[in-house]
């Protein structure tokens, strides 16, 4: 015959049980937002090869002026933040606040060849906004200029 267990037992058993639960809860929760963590990268960190080939990630900065060329429904330009540059290719249609000089994040993944394949395109939404993310990139390079409208840019 088995004994029954005792009041601490089965206390602990709970506990255990409990603990088990949590850590299923937080693997699953993990696993399910993998794909939907997305780093964000300046153009400088690009190019001195902080990210694999096949990564996905996004790329923000400015499009720099006189890169913009379109070829069908394929839309190449380059990213900037004033040190370094990537070339970025988008086939779709475009934000339509999309245009050189402008602030901008991309996000997709690098080729082997040092290309940007872009899934999808977000444009700023007035002339005093940069995205954050993109003036932070810019501070890492060292080429971000502290003004009144850089002040608007990060709020």
């Amino acid at each position: 015959m088995r004994k029954a267990a005792t009041r601490k037992q089965r206390r602990m058993m709970i506990v255990g049980a409990g603990f088990a639960s949590f850590a299923l809860v937080v693997g699953l929760t993990l696993f399910a937002l993998e794909d939907g963590i997305n780093v964000f990268y300046g153009p400088t960190e690009v190019v001195e090869k902080v990210v694999e080939p096949g990564q996905k990630f996004r790329l923000g900065g400015l499009v720099e002026e006189g890169s913009v060329t379109k070829s069908g429904a394929t839309t190449t330009f380059r990213v900037t933040d004033m040190k370094s540059s990537v070339q970025v290719a988008y086939t779709g249609i475009l934000p339509d606040l999309f245009r050189e000089g402008q602030g901008v994040v991309t996000q997709g993944m690098l080729d082997d060849a040092g290309l940007f394949t872009a899934d999808e395109v977000l444009a700023k939404h007035d002339e005093n906004y940069l995205p954050a993310e993109a003036v932070e990139a810019m501070k890492r390079a060292g080429t971000w200029k502290d003004t009144a409208e850089g002040e608007k840019a990060t709020q």
